[in-house]
C-alpha cells in the first residue's frame, strides 16, 4: 500500500457530512452551530449509524413527547425509533426490535437541562 493510498489521511475533513437525501427534511437546530446529536444514531456497534464519542456523552430521546430510555436507534428526520421487543433474540443473538413511527427529539444529556434539542 501506498502513502497516497492511507485511508485514513484522504484529505477529506473528519467532519464530513453527507449530503442530505432530495426526501429528508431538514433537521431543526435551536441556533446556528448548537452543540445537538446527530439526526441518525444507533447503539449497536456493527451499524453504520454507531458513535461511540457521542454516545458516551448520553443522549435523551423524547418521542410522541415521552422520554424513552429503551431506544436501540434514532432517526429525527424521518420520525422513527427502534426499540428492543421484549426480551426476545434473533437467531444470531441480536435482540429483535419494533420500528415506531412519530415525531422524535434529541438532546446531549452532559449539557443539563437547557441543553438544545434536535427535532424536526
Amino acid at each position: 500500500m501506498t502513502e497516497d493510498a492511507n485511508p485514513i489521511d484522504s484529505g477529506a475533513p473528519e467532519t464530513a457530512v453527507p449530503a442530505p437525501s432530495v426526501d429528508a427534511p431538514e433537521v431543526s437546530a435551536p441556533a446556528a452551530g448548537a452543540d445537538v446529536p446527530p439526526d441518525h444514531l444507533a447503539i449497536n456497534p456493527r451499524s453504520p449509524f454507531f458513535d461511540a464519542e457521542k454516545l458516551r456523552r448520553g443522549i435523551g430521546i423524547r418521542f410522541k413527547g415521552t422520554v424513552r430510555r429503551n431506544v436501540e436507534e434514532y432517526c429525527i428526520s424521518e420520525g422513527w425509533v427502534r426499540v428492543q421487543a421484549g426480551k426476545t433474540m434473533d437467531r444470531k443473538g441480536n435482540p429483535l426490535t419494533l420500528k415506531l413511527s412519530g415525531p422524535v427529539e434529541a438532546w446531549y444529556e452532559d449539557l443539563g437541562e437547557d441543553a438544545p434539542v434536535a427535532k424536526l
